[in-house]
């Protein structure tokens, strides 16, 4: 038995060289607090979802480095 798709196949072709590149530079154009609260966001998420608790204490520390030169 063989249905027609109702929906159309897409896809883009990227290369993994140009992959990280704008994921870079939207980071990059954020804040260090809105990342910070991004990463904070992700961890409860990991946490929660496992059945973990969300430990109380996080030690926040932010290490800058160049990433382009």
């Amino acid at each position: 038995m063989t249905h027609k798709r109702k929906i159309a196949l897409s896809f883009r072709h990227v290369l993994k060289e140009d992959e990280d590149h704008p994921d870079v530079e939207f980071w990059l154009s954020k804040s260090p607090s809105e990342r910070l609260a991004e990463v904070v966001r992700l961890r409860w998420l990991y946490f929660t979802s496992s059945g973990k608790t969300f430990p109380c204490k996080i030690e926040k520390v932010i290490f800058r480095r160049k990433l382009f030169s």
